[in-house]
C-alpha cells in the first residue's frame, strides 16, 4: 500500500500551524453538507465524503476536526474515490442514516454514514462506546479505488496529536480531556510526522468495509469490533430513526418535508437535557466574506414557543415536556430575569471570543465560539417562554407550585419593565430601542399568565396582569403602527418594517384576517420580500454590523403562515411549495437563502428554519381543515387540549 507522507509546517516555538504557502482549498458551498448524529452531537459531512466538522463531547464542545472553518489546516476524516466521480446522496428513508454513492468509469461505491443510536434497553443489553462515529464503505458495480484520510485536528485545530498505532484496537490520539480512537477494515498508514494517517484500498462490488471513530473521557474505553458487529450497528440505528419518524402524527401535505424537518430537528437535541440548540455550527457566514459570523451551538429562548408548538402537533410529546423542563430548568437559574440564550444545560454565562488561527469558512472572519448575546435584553423572550408553558398547559399538562411561582415571577418583571428599550429578537449590536415585536410578545406573556390563572386554575397575580397587558396594547396600537405607510413598524415611532411582525397573529395578538395585519402582511412582501423570500428588516437598518446578509428562512416561513391566516390560502400554499425548493439535496434548510442565487448561508442546518417549515405546514392544513389536523378549525394543541382531559 503506498504511504502518504505529510510534512506539516509548524513554528519551532509554538504548536500553532502556519499558514502554507499555496492557494487555499476551496471551502464546499454550505448546502453540500449534510448532517449525522445521536442526540448528543453531531458531524457535517460534505458531498465528497468528508467529515468537517465534529465537536465532542457536546455539540458545543471544541472542534476535533474543523475543516468546515478552515479548509487547510482545520483537519478532516474522508472517504473518496480516488478519480474523477458523480455524487448522488440521500439519508436512508425516514433516518438520519447518510447515504452517499459515488459512481466513477470503473463501477460504484456507497458510503453511509452514522452516529449510532439505540434504545435504552439495547443500550444495557451490551457495552457501547460514549462517542462513535460508523462509516460503512460498500462495493455496489465494478471496482473502484478508495482513499482514506485521518488529519483530527482536536481543539478547533490548536492540537496536532500524534498518532499511536494499537494493533487490533486501531490508531489511538489525545483529543481534549478524552482521546479518540479509529478502527478501519480498511488498511491505514501513519504519515512519517505521525499527525495523520492515509489508506488506499479497492472495493469490489458486494464487498464491505467498516470504519469506526470513538471519542472517550473515560478509561478504559469501549473500542466497538467491526465486521458484522458494526452492520449490526448500522441495522439498529436505521431501526430506532424510522420507529422515531413513525411517530410523527402528522398526515397533511409536504409529508416528506415535515418529517424530514422532524428528523433534523431531532439531531440538534441533547438528549440529556432536552435542550434543542440553533444549529450545530460555529461562524458560517451570513455573507460570504463578511463578519456576521456567530456561534449558533447554544438554545436561543425565543425559539421555545414555536418549537414546542412544533413537537406537540407532529406528536412528539415525550420530546416537548423534556424540552419545556429545559426550559423552565434554565429559565429558574436566572429567575426573574430571561436569559436570551444558555447551554444545553443551562449555563448563561457564555462569552464570545474569535479564534483568530482559523482562516473561517471561505475567508469569511472573525470565526467565533460563545455569544454575547447572552448578555443581551430581549423583552420578547417573555412571551415567547410563557407561551411555551401554556401550550404545555393547553395539551393537558400540569405545573406545580414552584413553577407557578416562577413563571408569576417572570409576569412581575414583565410589568416592570415592558416600557423600557431592548435589543430585540435579531440581537442587533447598535443599542436599545423600543421595538414593537418586544412590546406585543410582552403582551402575549401578560395574556397567556391570565389565561394560565383562569383556564388553568394556576395562583398568578392576573389583576395586575390584566392591567398592564391592556397598557401594552394601548402602547402598540397608538406607537407601534404607522397609518402612512399601513403597517406596524420595528419601532414605536418609526416608519421601517421587521418581519418578527409577522408573529403578531401567531400569538393570537392580532387576528391574521385584520385589516391592521393584512396591510402589515402585505407592506412587508413588497419591502422585505423577494419571490417568496423575505428578509429580516430593510438594508438600510443600522443594527451596530456591517450591512450584508440574505432572505431569512424562518422570516419566510412566518410570511407563510401570516398570509394564510389573512385569508390567501392558496397563495400561501404556492409560496410554500416554493420555499421548499431552496431545501438542500436532503431536505436541509440553513439559516439564510441568497434570493439571486439560492444558496444557503449562515449556520447549518438552522433548527428554527425547519421549526418554521413545520409550523407553516401545519398551519395551511388547519386552514384547510385537513384531516386529523384539527377539528372545528381550532389548533392541535388545542384538540390535544380535551383529548388529554378526556
Amino acid at each position: 500500500m503506498e504511504l502518504v507522507e505529510v510534512e506539516l509546517l509548524m513554528d519551532d516555538t509554538d504548536r500553532t500551524p502556519k499558514m502554507p504557502a499555496q492557494p487555499l482549498i476551496p471551502s464546499p458551498p454550505i448546502a453540500d453538507y449534510a448532517l449525522i448524529g445521536d442526540c448528543r452531537s453531531a458531524a457535517l459531512v460534505s458531498r465528497d465524503g468528508s467529515l468537517d466538522w465534529l465537536c465532542w463531547p457536546r455539540f458545543d464542545s471544541p472542534a476535533l476536526f474543523a475543516a468546515l472553518l478552515d479548509a487547510e489546516h482545520g483537519g478532516r476524516f474522508q472517504i473518496r474515490p480516488t478519480g474523477e466521480y458523480q455524487v448522488e446522496r440521500r439519508y436512508l428513508p425516514d433516518t438520519n442514516v447518510l447515504e452517499t454513492v459515488f459512481h466513477t468509469s470503473d463501477g460504484s461505491v456507497a458510503l453511509r454514514d452514522l452516529m449510532p443510536v439505540a434504545s435504552e434497553e439495547e443500550k444495557q443489553a451490551g457495552l457501547l462506546p460514549e462517542h462513535e462515529v460508523l462509516r460503512e464503505v460498500e462495493g455496489l458495480a465494478g471496482e473502484v479505488e478508495v482513499e482514506v484520510l485521518y488529519d483530527p485536528r482536536p481543539n478547533y485545530a490548536r492540537e496536532r496529536p500524534r498518532l499511536t498505532p494499537r494493533g487490533r484496537l486501531g490508531l489511538w490520539c489525545p483529543a481534549g480531556r478524552g482521546s479518540l480512537t479509529l478502527q478501519s477494515e480498511l488498511s491505514l498508514e501513519v504519515a512519517r510526522d505521525g499527525r495523520g494517517a492515509r489508506g488506499l484500498a479497492r472495493i469490489r462490488a458486494g464487498e464491505r468495509a467498516h470504519l469506526s471513530l470513538v471519542y472517550s473521557e473515560q478509561a478504559p474505553a469501549v473500542v466497538p469490533p467491526l465486521g458484522g458487529p458494526a452492520r449490526e450497528r448500522l441495522e439498529r440505528s436505521i431501526r430506532w430513526w424510522r420507529e422515531w419518524a413513525g411517530r410523527c402524527t402528522y398526515r397533511g401535505p409536504h409529508r416528506e418535508a415535515v418529517v424530514r424537518s422532524a428528523l433534523a430537528l431531532k439531531l440538534m437535541t441533547y438528549a440529556p437535557s432536552g435542550a434543542v440548540v440553533a444549529a450545530p455550527t460555529t461562524s458560517l457566514p451570513e455573507a460570504i466574506g463578511g463578519v456576521r459570523n456567530w456561534d449558533y451551538r447554544y438554545c436561543w429562548s425565543r425559539d421555545a414557543a414555536f418549537t414546542l408548538r412544533a413537537l406537540l402537533a407532529l406528536g412528539y410529546r415525550e420530546e416537548a415536556e423534556a424540552f419545556l423542563a429545559w426550559m423552565l430548568h434554565a429559565t429558574r437559574l436566572t429567575w426573574p430575569e430571561l436569559q436570551v440564550l444558555y447551554d444545553v444545560y443551562g449555563e448563561a454565562r457564555l462569552p464570545e471570543r474569535e479564534l483568530s488561527h482559523l482562516a473561517g469558512y471561505a475567508g469569511s472572519r472573525p470565526v467565533r465560539v460563545g455569544n454575547d448575546a447572552h448578555g443581551q435584553l430581549q423583552l420578547d423572550v417573555y412571551g415567547e417562554v410563557i407561551d411555551a408553558a401554556a401550550r404545555f398547559a393547553r395539551a393537558g399538562g400540569r405545573f406545580d407550585r414552584d413553577t407557578t411561582r416562577m413563571l408569576d415571577g417572570l409576569g412581575r418583571t414583565v410589568c416592570e419593565r415592558w416600557r423600557e428599550p431592548d435589543e430585540g429578537i435579531w440581537e442587533g449590536r447598535g443599542g436599545r430601542f423600543h421595538h414593537t415585536h418586544s412590546k406585543a410578545l410582552c403582551w402575549v406573556a401578560l395574556d397567556r399568565l391570565i389565561e394560565l390563572h383562569e383556564v388553568h386554575g394556576l395562583d398568578l397575580d392576573a389583576d395586575r396582569f390584566r392591567g398592564e397587558r391592556e397598557a401594552i396594547r394601548a402602547a402598540v396600537e397608538a406607537r407601534g403602527y404607522n397609518e402612512e405607510i399601513g403597517s406596524y413598524t420595528r419601532l414605536f415611532g418609526g416608519d421601517d418594517l421587521d418581519a418578527s411582525l409577522l408573529t403578531l397573529p401567531l400569538y393570537g395578538y392580532v387576528d391574521g384576517a385584520h385589516p391592521r395585519m393584512r396591510a402589515t402582511c402585505a407592506r412587508i412582501e413588497e419591502r422585505l420580500g423577494q419571490d417568496g423570500l423575505v428578509s429580516r428588516y430593510e438594508a438600510a437598518t443600522d443594527d451596530g454590523l456591517p450591512a450584508g446578509e440574505a432572505a431569512f428562512g424562518i422570516c419566510s416561513f412566518w410570511a407563510v403562515e401570516c398570509r394564510a391566516l389573512g385569508g390567501d390560502v392558496d397563495g400561501a400554499a404556492g409560496t410554500f411549495a416554493r420555499l421548499l425548493g431552496y431545501a438542500n439535496d436532503v431536505g436541509l434548510f440553513g439559516e439564510e437563502i441568497d434570493p439571486e442565487t439560492g444558496a444557503a448561508l449562515g449556520n447549518f442546518p438552522q433548527a428554527f428554519t425547519h421549526v418554521g417549515l413545520i409550523n407553516a405546514a401545519l398551519t395551511l392544513a388547519e386552514c384547510r381543515h385537513e384531516p386529523g389536523l384539527a377539528v372545528g378549525g381550532r389548533p392541535h394543541d388545542e384538540v390535544m387540549m380535551e383529548e388529554a382531559s378526556s
